[in-house]
């Protein structure tokens, strides 16, 4: 297969792009707060379709359908990709969000000791202990390194690159996990969070810090659909814990992926292979796939583009506010208002410091000052803030995440059956491994 060629926008063109691009995202928007929550028994518990995963699946229906839209309408390649790049720093008003309710709720997560602290061992290590075996029983080799050591996101593609290269078996697995997490990670992960908490199980507390994965997209729709089954008071702390659990996987995460996950997905393979290893059509299915058929070179925007985001992702945020709570006060606006504030000033910071520091990180303390009790207007934001529902600040992220997933559809398509349910397992494996972990130490 060709790689896919986008070409780049001129100014004008982006422009125009990028305005195409918030009017669909509008659409969906609107389309997925209309629909509203909708629940499906299944079996002793049952799936919760939220707005946001209608966002995501209308996105990328849009997405798909463009290709036989007029090109003044549909939206091509080079305009998902630009829905990419938008995801990026729109997804730091969620953060900001977060932020602000962890800072009103540190008691709660300083309550949570060791369970937040060792809850990360369960995200790396539960990805090998569950995907590993059945990659191996599945027949797919070298490959299962790659895609089981962890969820696949930025840092995991870089320690493989670095380690084995991207046209190795180890890196075709990454991308593979990669390719699945980004089309298909936030929905999995929702559907699956959401009926592990309808069963009654685990404590709310332990399922949001299983939640934290480190991905901001995946972690929003774990989160939201764990708070959406819990009373408001109890939302509130799910998602402070989620997020403070999400800030260590982000700070920490690559040290555990390089130091512990890695050495232990390879052992495993040394170990398990000779015994369970066998050879099937799954052990060639990755052959051919590189980095230049991804879509993993998502420029960065600059700072008008990111300021166009935070206001973009904004107002959506404010129209799902309206449409799917039937709220917008004054409080709300000055919220949105904090959020993108912190936004901005965190991506200074990160920008001052060399980007030594993530501007995840940054943002996340920044807001988490905000509603603390060192900031002297904490009562005040808190309360602008809580105007704003926090899964009505989800929808928008999955708007554009579903925008852009169309691009990456030729690639995924080479990918057998078997290296999808793999990486699925090590998405799975991470979120209940940290779950277990942290109910543990949370009993």
């Amino acid at each position: 297969m060709q790689p896919t060629q986008t070409v780049p926008l001129g100014d004008q063109q982006a422009v125009s792009a990028t305005v195409k691009l918030y009017i669909w995202a509008a659409v969906v928007l609107i389309a997925a707060e209309a629909i509203g929550a909708i629940s499906i028994p299944l079996g002793p518990g049952k799936v919760v379709l939220l707005p946001m995963v209608w966002a995501l699946l209308l996105g990328a229906m849009i997405g798909l359908a463009s290709r036989r839209m007029p090109g003044s309408i549909g939206l091509d390649p080079a305009t998902q990709l630009r829905a990419a790049a938008v995801l990026q720093p729109a997804l730091l008003i969620f953060i900001a969000k977060l932020g602000l309710v962890v800072g009103g709720s540190l008691p709660v997560v300083f309550a949570a000791g060791w369970a937040l602290v060792f809850q990360e061992f369960g995200h790396f290590v539960g990805t090998v202990v569950l995907g590993l075996p059945v990659a191996l029983l599945l027949g797919i080799k070298r490959e299962a390194i790659g895609a089981t050591f962890s969820v696949g996101r930025e840092p995991s593609l870089a320690i493989i690159g670095e380690r084995y290269g991207m046209d190795s078996p180890e890196g075709r697995g990454v991308l593979a996990e990669y390719l699945t997490g980004t089309l298909f990670g936030a929905l999995f992960i929702a559907i699956v969070a959401g009926f592990i908490t309808s069963l009654g199980i685990f404590h709310p507390y332990s399922l949001a810090m299983g939640s934290g994965i480190g991905s901001g997209s995946m972690m929003a729709a774990a989160a939201g659909a764990i708070a959406a089954q819990q009373t408001p008071e109890m939302a509130k702390e799910v998602m402070a814990l989620a997020a403070a659990a999400n800030l260590i996987t982000t700070t920490l995460g690559t040290y555990f992926t390089l130091f512990i996950s890695l050495p232990l997905a390879v052992w495993g393979y040394r170990v398990l292979e000779p015994l369970i290893g066998r050879t099937t059509k799954a052990s060639y299915s990755t052959e051919g796939l590189q980095a230049s058929d991804v879509s993993l070179d998502v420029r960065e925007l600059g700072w008008a583009g990111k300021v166009s985001a935070w206001l973009a992702a904004g107002a959506l945020a404010l129209i799902a506010n309206y449409v799917g709570y039937k709220t917008l006060s004054p409080a709300a606006f000055a919220g949105m208002a904090v959020m993108i504030g912190a936004a901005f000033v965190g991506e200074l910071l990160c920008s001052a410091t060399r980007r030594k520091i993530p501007a995840v990180c940054w943002v996340s303390l920044v807001a988490m000052f905000l509603t603390s009790p060192l900031c002297p207007w904490a009562a005040q934001i808190s309360a602008a803030s809580g105007a704003v529902n926090m899964l009505a600040v989800i929808t928008p992220m999955l708007a554009f995440a579903g925008l852009s997933i169309a691009k990456d559809l030729p690639a995924f398509r080479r990918l057998g059956w078997r290296i999808v349910l793999v990486s699925f397992l090590a998405n799975f494996g991470t979120f209940i491994g940290a779950v277990l972990i942290a109910e543990f130490f949370h009993a």
